[in-house]
């Protein structure tokens, strides 16, 4: 089976519009053929929701990495999100390892925290394990609190300028990361975006946009979704991160100022918006 498809690794929370809720049909609206291995399920995402049901996948792992090695699956890309241990990052790399066409692209979101602590589960060892793991991707694309976290470094909420991405893009180097897209960077009040360190050209450029104001649940993962699709079409490192900047403003604006919809964002009205972007 030599057909070109993306897997994509993360896990699946029932309710509540992240994580491969989100990534299966945004890669799908992009007319990627889409696999999809989940890490774990819950019942909800865990941003506001209380007593969501938890189910751990990473024995079943290896198992689905065998019968799609005996089928002769190959993928010519694998993109991860949340990744809930350090052993079920060695599982992914067999898989990578062992069903990846030649020329495949490893891009992690390395999924651990946000607004500068870890999300509950995670701890210093876990960081140290992504750190190995990044170092293995040929893109990545943390957040400002996990790029702190990685570099053991304190955690700056705003303020971003130049000296200090630099300085982040440097460390994230030196651990072995290649190509890198750093979100939530925000170097000018009132605007949001992310840093992009590109390897082949050793430039760093930045895309920005307005800042909305409120949180909105899974727009990392509707950026890293978007941006894995663009880029595995393809694009650019810098226009795939451009779309993606792009379409999670155009996410985030259908939903804006509803209070009810609190626990993500419609992203499957703003389809059509990127689908336009991608041709």
């Amino acid at each position: 089976m030599n057909q070109k498809r993306i897997l994509t690794i993360q896990d699946i929370s029932c309710v509540g519009q992240c994580s491969l809720t989100v990534a299966l049909p945004i890669l799908s609206a992009m007319g990627i053929e889409t696999a999809v291995l989940p890490s774990a399920v819950l019942s909800t995402h865990t941003g506001g929701f209380k007593g969501y049901t938890f189910r751990d996948l990473t024995e079943d792992l290896p198992a689905i990495k065998e019968h799609w090695k005996k089928e002769g699956i190959r993928f010519g890309a694998i993109y991860t999100g949340y990744v809930g241990s350090a052993k079920q990052l060695q599982y992914i790399l067999d898989i990578y390892n062992e069903t990846k066409t030649d020329d495949a692209k490893l891009i992690v979101d390395p999924v651990m925290g946000d607004h500068g602590k870890l999300y509950a589960g995670f701890n210093q060892d876990f960081v140290d394990s992504m750190k190995r793991f990044c170092a293995k991707a040929d893109v990545i694309l943390p957040n400002i609190t996990e790029c702190s976290f990685m570099l053991g470094e304190e955690f700056h909420v705003t303020g971003h300028t130049m000296e200090y991405v630099e300085h982040v893009i440097a460390g994230l180097r030196k651990i072995g990361a290649k190509n890198i897209v750093m979100t939530g960077v925000e170097m000018k009040e009132g605007e949001q975006g992310v840093a992009i360190y590109n390897a082949e050209t050793d430039k760093i450029s930045i895309c920005s946009r307005p800042r909305i104001p409120g949180i909105y649940h899974g727009t990392g993962d509707i950026f890293s979704s978007t941006f894995s699709g663009a880029y595995f079409l393809g694009k650019s490192l810098e226009e795939a991160a451009r779309i993606a900047v792009d379409y999670t403003v155009a996410a985030i604006k259908t939903t804006e100022g509803d209070t009810e919809h609190w626990y993500g964002v419609r992203f499957e009205k703003a389809l059509p918006e990127l689908i336009k972007m991608i041709q």
